[in-house]
């Protein structure tokens, strides 16, 4: 792990691979995959995919979110423009300009904003069950009162009361290891942290206008068993964005990297070798409007 200080924050991340060697020289900008958790996890949760993918010729990165892990704790609301802004600032400190950008549920999102952001930066996306909708004014109201309960109760009950819909039931029982895993990050997320990302959610825009201009190459993934995001949300994302290609997880909940991990990482490396050689492009005047 590595620690870096950010304006106000310092975030915790992993940096492994590249260069000719998987040293520091020669890093570069090359194949960069950047990996972004989920709520209420951390880093750790993509340990699996860093395994898989990172080496000589290829690095990866791999930060816990403000609020999670072992970055500060920030109360109040975090934004995914804020979430995106740290990406951003952290890719800067590493020397990194443009990279493949995958996200998993809240991290899929993020990656959506950080797209909306900063679309010259951006080589490739890997949107795992996410949608694109703006939040609902019930589902507003739900995650506003989810983050109160988080503070008064803490983590605990939260992450026992959802551990079979972050994790397909069966998986919990085939895979214990995998079970233990995702309910011990989950009550490892500081409250505040956790409380701040649901409000911010709570007031995201909505993306499915800007999928048909998205203009790299995408790959959305899901478990077949998701029912936090399900396929028809996927499909919807898969059809809105031109060329995009869909993967349904046989088998998997909400976390297909974890419970289909072998499954995963054959579909995210086919689209990885697809990709063409990384060519410099031209920066947009300002960042794509949400409509």
């Amino acid at each position: 792990m590595s620690t870096t200080t950010l304006y106000d924050i310092t975030l915790a991340y992993d940096d492994a691979g590249g260069g000719e060697a998987g040293g520091d020289e020669a890093r570069g900008d090359g194949d960069v995959l950047v990996l972004v958790h989920g709520h209420p996890f951390d880093r750790s949760m993509w340990g699996p995919q860093i395994e898989t993918f990172a080496g000589p010729g290829r690095r990866v990165i791999a930060a816990d979110l403000r609020g999670y892990g072992g970055s500060t704790v920030v109360p109040g609301r975090t934004t995914l423009t804020t979430f995106a802004w740290d990406l951003a600032a952290l890719l800067d400190r590493l020397g990194v300009d443009r990279v493949v950008l995958a996200g998993l549920s809240m991290g899929g999102q993020i990656v959506l904003e950080f797209y909306r952001l900063f679309p010259e930066r951006v080589r490739a996306l890997v949107l795992a069950d996410t949608f694109a909708a703006a939040e609902t004014e019930p589902g507003k109201l739900a995650r506003n009162a989810m983050a109160d309960r988080l503070l008064r109760e803490g983590m605990g009950p939260y992450a026992d009361e959802v551990l079979t819909k972050m994790v397909a039931p069966h998986n919990v029982e085939a895979l214990p290891a995998v079970a233990g895993h995702v309910r011990d990050m989950m009550r490892g997320a500081p409250p505040e942290g956790a409380a701040a990302a649901l409000r911010g959610r709570a007031e995201r825009p909505d993306y499915v206008g800007m999928l048909g201009r998205v203009a790299v190459p995408a790959l959305v993934v899901v478990g077949s068993e998701d029912v936090y995001t399900p396929v028809a949300d996927a499909r919807v994302m898969s059809e809105g964005i031109p060329g995009a290609t869909l993967a349904v997880i046989e088998g998997a909940g909400h976390l297909p990297n974890l419970e289909r991990r072998a499954e995963f990482d054959a579909v995210l490396g086919a689209f990885l070798d697809s990709l063409p050689d990384l060519l410099p492009g031209p920066a947009p005047d300002s960042p794509p409007p949400i409509t």
